[in-house]
């Protein structure tokens, strides 16, 4: 078993204490640190005052049923599942007697209470099996005093407690109050990975039943007695503010309660506050239907206070850049130019992509109550701790008398990062001086920015006369960010190599989308190796293994990010898998590999004609993010990311003219369709004992490039552009 330490500092990472109604309550602190907690923060449980601040916390009940308090928002990837898993696992509790809740936002020393970024299961893997492994420990030592053994002479297994000689026995449940005056261990052991019992097999969503039953979990079910609606009306372009609007009006229209401009404008703005509408138009009412009548009925005097850019003036921005942009980040190995100009073969590609939308299922909600001296929020919100900050800031309130709870989120995927429309409620609720919820049209949440970013990147492949790659260079500019990760692969693997991250102002509102820059990264870069394969007459995973066995054998340079033996790892899993080279009749095979979120991901794509048009067959994934928590969740996610991946690559674009969105609702903006996904998606783990890793975002970026490259065996058309039906309409 590992060893892991309970303290640090001089400071209990772990404190336990009696819970209410009996047992024992166990907290632990991510970041070691001590404060003291608020009452509030679990619903229903007496927290004794003398308890530290903590990030999330198991309950042992006198019945024997731990709960655990996740601080992590729950975005459909399933931790309100896998962190109790976690937890039971380490603590030998029968899992039927565990049950998990959302834990409201607590600040201070805490860093980790967000999602984003494939993090929380990496983030929290050894706090949760140290607090489960901690109650285990305790509770053997209650066990032993009240025998007057040692703990060596016990037995732990399924919530019971078993002498290893004698008959005794004694459920959790039942010694779990005397195990609260038992010192919290130095340091206590963990499982092997190979022991594990829970962890690794399949268990369902924990909230499965209740969602399919529509009970309220979600921002949008929020309900409070004398709670009003809110709906808001932002300037029609980027470039624009609002001066004034007709507003007597609108206040006189059926259900209108109130209307007003509100000014959501935070000194020094954080990097998840608004940059782009901070002046808006809010009307409150007593139905959405009734707000929507009064939307429409606005007149406004709408001030150019930037330039109003248009699709066009995008390209031409990415193109300057990529000759003299601003380089953010760049690496070097060897003599590019001199190997370029000693190759027998070279190619050059131009990949782009443009701005997209997030698209949440859920629309954009907020609950807020402001009063004279405090701030309650209510809502689905990934980073409770921004907004928490930003509040403060914008109410010039105390962060101590600011609430921050977090409903289960209706999709994610980077946009509930953004602070701005849970700022926008705690406005409307100080203007109207009561509590209000405020809902967003899908035209308003469209319409409203954080995109992901635009972005166009140059390709060029060097060949011997041996068809060896000898230099491989990109650049890579996006509006504001470039995409170009320099340090990925191939780095490492090609003795002269460049890499160039270009950045390009624009007045449009980008954020992080699932899988930041990746996203389309993955698609070009996997895309052109591809074709570079081709030109070398070699086959495309053999290509790409030999750049791997390069990297593994005599790597170049010093400093890569991936490692090369996992990456090939799962090319070697998916061509297995697969059966890639088996002659498939009228079947059109792609394959792509990628690294992000420190994990590895490799997509064969099975693409059939009927009737001229491709038809995705099937999918195969292999992925490497180390210890699988729950098989059914991974998967699930996995299966989530090649789809959302397929859609946004096949049809999703956002276009500008004079600084207006173009597409403002499904109308214009497509999403892909059930019929237009995979008839099968099979996805298989590395099985090995290195600690979990990401898992929401790395099974999109490769699922752009795969399908890709199965459309130009199925079409004959290389796709460099996204979206691939504004090349030629291949999917009806």
């Amino acid at each position: 078993m590992t060893q892991i330490k309970t303290h640090y500092n001089r400071r209990s990472f772990i404190k336990v204490s009696a819970a209410a109604g009996g047992g024992m309550l166990i907290g632990f602190s991510w970041l070691n640190s001590c404060k003291p907690n608020s009452p509030e923060l679990a619903a229903g449980v007496a927290v004794p005052n003398e308890w530290f601040e903590i990030n999330g916390y198991i309950k042992i009940g006198d019945t024997g049923m731990v709960t655990i308090y996740s601080p992590n928002p729950e975005i459909g990837q399933n931790v309100r599942t896998s962190m109790p898993m976690i937890v039971a696992e380490e603590l030998d509790v029968p899992w039927e007697n565990v049950v998990v809740e959302q834990a409201p936002l607590n600040t201070g020393w805490y860093q980790n209470q967000f999602a984003g970024g494939s993090l929380s299961i990496r983030l929290s893997w050894n706090a949760l099996r140290m607090a489960g492994a901690t109650g285990r420990r305790m509770l053997l030592e209650a066990a032993a005093k009240e025998w007057g053994l040692t703990v060596n002479d016990l037995t732990a297994d399924q919530g019971v407690i078993k002498e290893k000689n004698g008959e005794r026995t004694i459920s959790y449940g039942e010694i779990a109050s005397k195990a609260v005056g038992i010192e919290v261990p130095k340091e206590v052991e963990l499982k092997r990975p190979k022991d594990f019992t829970l962890i690794g097999t399949s268990v369902k969503n924990v909230d499965g039943k209740k969602i399919v039953k529509g009970e309220p979990l979600f921002g949008l079910d929020f309900q409070r007695d004398g709670m009003q609606l809110a709906m808001i009306q932002h300037p029609p372009a980027f470039g624009m503010t609002v001066k004034d609007f007709n507003e007597e009006e609108i206040k006189n229209m059926p259900g209108v309660k109130d209307a007003f401009i509100i000014d959501t404008t935070i000194k020094e703005p954080g990097g998840f506050d608004e940059k782009g509408f901070l002046k808006l138009i809010a009307i409150v009412g007593d139905s959405t239907w009734e707000l929507m009548q009064a939307k429409k009925a606005i007149k406004a005097n709408w001030e150019t206070i930037g330039a109003l850019e248009n699709s066009k003036s995008h390209l031409q921005s990415l193109e300057k850049a990529l000759v003299s942009g601003e380089v953010q980040e760049s690496r070097k190995d060897g003599n590019p130019d001199a190997a370029f100009k000693k190759a027998a073969k070279v190619i050059e590609r131009t990949y782009s992509a443009p701005f997209i939308a997030h698209n949440t299922l859920e629309p954009m909600n907020f609950f807020a109550h402001v009063t004279d001296d405090s701030a309650e929020l209510i809502g689905p919100t990934q980073t409770p701790e921004a907004l928490e900050g930003s509040v403060s800031k914008l109410l010039n309130m105390p962060i101590e008398n600011i609430t921050v709870y977090m409903t289960r989120i209706g999709g994610g995927f980077g946009r509930r990062l953004y602070v701005h429309f849970g700022v926008e409620a705690a406005a409307i609720s100080k203007k109207i001086g009561g509590p209000v919820k405020l809902i967003y049209t899908r035209e308003d949440d469209m319409t409203q920015g954080t995109y992901r970013p635009t972005y166009r990147s140059i390709y060029k492949a060097g060949l011997d006369e041996n068809n060896n790659l000898i230099a491989f260079t990109v650049k890579g500019a996006g509006l504001p960010e470039g995409p170009v990760f320099p340090h990925r692969f191939p780095a490492g693997a090609v003795e002269n190599y460049s890499a160039e991250k270009i950045k390009a102002d624009t007045n449009v509102t980008t954020g992080a989308w699932r899988a930041p820059s990746s996203n389309f990264t993955a698609g070009a870069e996997q895309s052109f190796l591809d074709e570079v394969a081709e030109l070398a007459g070699k086959d495309p995973i053999d290509f790409r293994l030999e750049l791997f066995d390069r990297a593994i054998k005599n790597p170049v340079g010093e400093k890569y990010e991936y490692e090369a033996e996992r990456y090939a790892g799962v090319l070697k899993l998916v061509k297995e898998k697969a059966n890639w080279g088996e002659n498939l009749p009228d079947v059109h095979r792609g394959v792509a590999a990628y690294f992000c979120h420190s994990t590895y991901v490799a997509e064969v794509f099975d693409i059939v004609m009927e009737n001229s048009k491709p038809i995705i067959k099937k999918v195969w994934c292999a992925v490497d993010c180390g210890i699988v928590v729950n098989n059914d969740g991974a998967k699930n996610i996995m299966q989530g990311g090649v789809i959302d991946g397929i859609g946004h690559s096949m049809y999703s674009q956002l276009t500008f003219e004079n600084g207006v969105p173009q597409q403002m609702n499904f109308d214009s903006y497509q999403l892909i369709r059930n019929s237009q996904a995979p008839k099968e998606i099979e996805v298989f783990f590395v099985e090995n004992e290195i600690d979990p890793t990401g898992l929401g975002e790395p099974g999109l970026p490769p699922a752009m490039a795969a399908l890709a490259n199965a459309l130009y065996k199925a079409t004959g058309q290389r796709y460099y552009h996204q979206p691939f039906m504004s090349e030629k309409q291949v999917v009806g």
